[in-house]
């Protein structure tokens, strides 16, 4: 049988045209990605730099705030101050915001303290 010499045939023609489409597909999912893994790393970095930059005004500020007054002691043994608390405890409760469980445990530490 004689080898045709020249160009390929339909079957070369479709061989060769794979190949190469191939070769593009890979080439540019691989350059697809990269690029992506790389805007994934300079968001991360972004983020970091904008963390620490939160971090240290937060600190600045922190270091800027004068210390907390103590509270002043109760008078007369804080009565009225348990009355106010009971108040606020029973208020609380009638909007529901409290269970009966939570209610009766904070009024015992209210006249406990």
């Amino acid at each position: 049988m004689r080898r045709r010499v020249g160009r390929p045939g339909l079957l070369g023609v479709a061989a060769r045209t794979a190949v190469v489409t191939g070769t593009a597909t890979a080439v540019s999912n691989r350059m697809r990605r990269r690029a992506a893994e790389r805007d994934a790393q300079q968001q991360w970095a972004a983020e970091a730099q904008q963390q620490a930059l939160v971090d240290q005004a937060a600190a600045q500020a922190a270091a800027q705030q004068p210390p907390a007054a103590p509270a002043p002691p109760a008078v007369g043994g804080g009565g009225v101050d348990r009355v106010s608390q009971l108040t606020a405890l029973a208020e609380l409760k009638a909007q529901g915001l409290l269970t009966d469980e939570e209610f009766a445990a904070e009024k015992a530490r209210v006249l406990n303290s």
